[in-house]
C-alpha cells in the first residue's frame, strides 16, 4: 500500500521559482523516456523536436480569474480575504475565506467601498464557504477591478505583469489558478508546432480547490480529491479520434488537460466523446491511462496529487530519480519554474 509519505522529496527552498522569466519558451526542459529510464536536460524551446507528424498538442484553455478579493465585515471593520473557487450558480460562488471562523452564515462583506458585497450563506464539509455576491453591472468587470491574480501561497514576490500567469490561449473565464505547464508556450512556438504536422486541440478545466488542497490522509486511499468543471467539446473529441485512428499520439499539456482526458476516458470505457461534467478524479499509481501517450508538466510539490499523477504514469521511483536529478541541476520547481517532457 502507497503512502503520502513515499511522495515526499528534498527541495531547497531557493529552488521555488519566483517570477516567470522574461522569455516564456527560456525555461529548462527535463526529458524523461520512463520506458528507458533516460533524462536528458534540454531547453522547452526544443520541445518542438519531441513532437511527431500525426500528434496531437492537447491545450487547456482555461482563463484565470483575479479571483482574490481584500473585504472588510461593515459592522466590525474586520478584514477578510476570499478566494473564488467555483461559480456554483447565479451570483453564488464556492470560495475560501481567510479568517474563515470570522465568516460565519449570515457573515456580510463588503469590497472596494461597496462596489462588492456579499453574504456568507453556505458552508462547505472541506471549511469553504458560499458567498452571494450583490452588485452593479457586470460581475467579470467588477471583478478585474478589484481583484488580483490568486497566485499560491509559495510565491511570495510580486507578480508586475498579470498576464504572466495566464496561457497565451486563455479563453474561457473560471480558474482560480493558472495550468502551468502551458505558461511555456507563446503563439510564435505553436505556429512552429503546427507547422510541423502537429495538431493542436483545446479542451477546458477549471482549476479549483484540488490545487490549494494538501494530501492530508498518509493513506492513498482516503483521500479525496474536490471536484472540479471541464468541457471536452466535439470539434476536440473529433480531432483526437482522428488522430489516435491513424496511429498518433495524443500529447497533454499539464495535469489538468491529463485528468479532463482520462476523466472522458473512463467515462466512456477508453472512448473519447464531446462531454461536459464535474470531475473528482485521483490519478495514482496503479491507474491504467486511457487517453494519454505523452505530457508536458511542470515539477510540483512534494506529496501533492500531481507528483502522484505523474508517478501513475512513469512510476514512482523513476520520477523521484527525475526530480532528485532537477533538484542536482538546479531547475526552477512549480508554477513559474522548469518543465518536464515525459513519454
Amino acid at each position: 500500500m502507497l503512502k503520502t509519505s513515499d511522495f515526499d522529496f528534498y527541495l531547497p527552498e531557493e529552488l521555488i521559482a519566483q517570477t516567470p522569466l522574461e522569455n516564456r519558451t527560456a525555461s529548462r526542459l527535463l526529458k524523461l523516456d520512463s520506458s528507458a529510464n533516460q533524462l536528458e536536460d534540454k531547453h522547452f524551446y526544443d520541445v518542438i523536436d519531441e513532437f511527431e507528424v500525426g500528434d496531437v498538442l492537447v491545450l487547456n484553455n482555461t482563463r484565470v480569474l483575479p479571483a482574490r478579493l481584500h473585504g472588510v465585515k461593515p459592522d466590525t471593520g474586520g478584514h477578510l480575504e476570499v478566494l473564488l473557487l467555483n461559480n456554483e450558480e447565479g451570483d453564488r460562488w464556492e470560495t475560501l475565506v481567510k479568517p474563515a471562523k470570522k465568516a460565519k452564515i449570515g457573515t456580510k462583506i463588503s469590497f472596494g467601498d461597496g462596489m462588492l458585497t456579499a453574504e456568507v450563506v453556505g458552508e462547505k464539509d472541506h471549511g469553504g464557504r458560499i458567498i452571494e455576491f450583490s452588485y452593479e453591472g457586470i460581475f467579470l468587470e467588477v471583478l478585474e477591478s478589484l481583484g488580483e491574480m490568486p497566485l499560491p501561497p509559495y510565491i511570495k514576490e510580486r507578480l508586475d505583469d498579470p498576464d504572466r500567469y495566464q496561457t497565451v490561449y486563455a479563453k474561457e473565464n473560471g480558474s482560480a489558478a493558472a495550468p502551468t505547464a502551458g505558461l511555456h508556450f507563446t503563439q510564435e512556438l505553436l505556429a512552429k508546432i503546427e507547422a510541423k504536422g502537429v495538431k493542436v486541440a483545446y479542451l477546458t478545466l477549471h482549476v479549483g480547490l484540488g490545487t490549494f488542497r494538501p494530501v492530508s490522509a498518509d493513506d492513498l486511499s482516503e483521500h479525496e480529491m474536490h471536484s472540479e468543471f471541464y468541457s471536452l467539446p466535439q470539434e476536440t473529441a473529433d480531432l483526437l479520434n482522428e488522430v489516435k485512428a491513424k496511429g498518433g499520439r495524443i500529447i497533454a499539456v499539464g495535469t489538468t488537460s491529463i485528468r479532463t482526458l482520462e476523466t472522458v476516458g473512463t467515462k466512456f470505457n477508453g472512448e473519447i466523446k464531446a462531454d461536459s461534467d464535474w470531475t473528482s478524479i485521483f490519478i495514482a499509481p496503479g491507474y491504467q491511462f486511457k487517453v494519454v501517450d505523452a505530457f508536458i508538466t511542470n515539477f510540483h510539490l512534494p506529496k501533492s496529487t500531481l507528483v502522484m499523477l505523474v508517478s501513475a504514469f512513469a512510476g514512482r521511483e523513476t520520477v523521484l530519480n527525475a526530480y532528485a536529478h532537477a533538484v542536482k541541476e538546479r531547475y526552477r520547481f512549480f508554477s513559474f519554474g522548469d518543465a518536464m517532457f515525459v513519454k
